[in-house]
């Protein structure tokens, strides 16, 4: 047998593959383990609520020294105040009466009684007449911000 015209199939080489990061599509709302305006309206749409921003002019809120942004959820409302960081927020918080949500001395003005749910950089004035919708909403807010390296 002539092997002069013999030649061996190739190999195949295994070539690593490199991942390449640039590609990612870059999230608007990151987890940093503070709460933004998109991670609120995140999480209470994975709570099952259909959210609107109620667009205009935000309410002057006595006892805040900012300006809250408005969810419509239904009939229900929440006015989301977001510091940006803990010490701000507990300054403004030392100064409330948390069950009237008002400046301690004072009487507010809310239009229902407002439920009063506070996490991390985070003050939400819930007001809703519906019990489950109210549960629902507190559940949302209370389980904190979405923290750096989760999937959410």
């Amino acid at each position: 047998m002539d092997t002069s015209d013999f030649h061996p199939p190739p190999v195949a080489t295994a070539v690593p593959r490199t991942i390449d990061n640039t590609s990612r599509p870059v999230d608007p709302c990151p987890p940093t383990g503070l709460w933004a305006r998109c991670n609120i309206e995140r999480r209470l749409r994975q709570a099952g609520f259909v959210v609107k921003i109620a667009e205009g002019d935000a309410p002057d809120r006595a006892g805040f020294s900012i300006r809250p942004v408005v969810f419509m959820l239904g009939q229900s409302r929440i006015e989301a105040f977001i510091y940006p960081d803990e010490r701000k927020l507990a300054a403004d918080v030392a100064k409330l009466d948390t069950v009237s949500v008002s400046p301690r001395g004072t009487t507010a003005a809310w239009e229902i009684p407002p439920v009063f749910i506070r996490s991390s950089n985070l003050v939400a004035i819930l007001l809703s007449q519906n019990p489950r919708q109210s549960e629902r909403a507190i559940l949302a807010l209370t389980a904190g911000a979405p923290q750096p390296g989760s999937p959410r």
